[in-house]
């Protein structure tokens, strides 16, 4: 066939994927409509995983009439809500977090300075106190856990507070 100038027929086999999108290419390419998270595409107004490897997939989203109705109602509301994956959301360190890990390693610093079993955590009373008069209060654990999660951070750092303090 080559010597009569015919080509053979082209692959039909071929993917019409791209190969080496990635999410944030789409959303350098989108603009504002788009977010990425985790490694995932989300639709911004919609709240939606979009597929970033077909460009026509993303395409026929934007042009949809559910996207237009959630865009015209998203434009509406003021606060501007991202959806995220739930590895970033357990990631993210929240100033209540923070506060809350604080205060549990506070109260067992307290109870190990004034020689108070932590065992009387459990007691109802002193729940009773925490819940009504301590930020964050209803949120330190049984003593069980307070001894297996804060006991040894609460050891080893006065331990570094004792070695520097030597020197």
């Amino acid at each position: 066939m080559e010597r009569f100038g015919v080509k053979s027929a082209p692959s039909r086999n071929r993917s019409k994927t791209a190969l080496y999108v990635t999410p944030q290419d789409r959303v350098t390419e989108f603009g504002s409509e788009l977010h990425e998270d985790g490694g995932k595409l989300f639709c911004t107004s919609c709240n939606v995983v979009l597929n970033h490897v077909r460009k026509s997939a993303i395409n026929d989203h934007l042009k949809s009439k559910t996207h237009t109705k959630r865009k015209a109602e998203f434009e509406e509301q003021n606060v501007r809500k991202k959806q995220r994956t739930l590895t970033a959301s357990l990631q993210c360190n929240s100033t209540a977090q923070t506060e809350k890990t604080s205060v549990i390693q506070d109260f067992v610093k307290m109870c190990l300075e004034a020689n108070i079993p932590l065992e009387k955590a459990d007691h109802p009373a002193v729940r009773a106190f925490l819940s009504r008069h301590v930020k964050n209060g209803s949120s330190i654990p049984k003593s069980d856990q307070l001894r297996k999660a804060y006991l040894p951070d609460g050891y080893d750092n006065e331990n570094q507070l004792i070695n520097t303090e030597d020197r």
